[in-house]
């Protein structure tokens, strides 16, 4: 998985603290954490979009 462009997020500002995303071939979007780079998720497009539209709203729930 090291060989695809992982890109950063715009809003990953520590250095400790980075989500990256990539996408495959196939269409899969990747997520890791700068902390744990082989600890990997996959997901799609689809599924992504609204989480991303949920915490930009700021409508996401957090766990205390």
């Amino acid at each position: 998985m090291s060989a695809l462009p992982w890109q950063k997020s715009s809003y990953s500002e520590a250095a400790s603290a980075c989500l990256y995303l990539a996408a495959t071939p196939s269409g899969a979007v990747l997520l890791r954490e700068s902390d744990i780079p082989d600890a990997v998720l996959a997901t799609t497009h689809t599924r992504l979009r609204p989480l991303i539209a949920r915490i930009k709203a700021g409508t996401l729930c957090r766990a205390h």
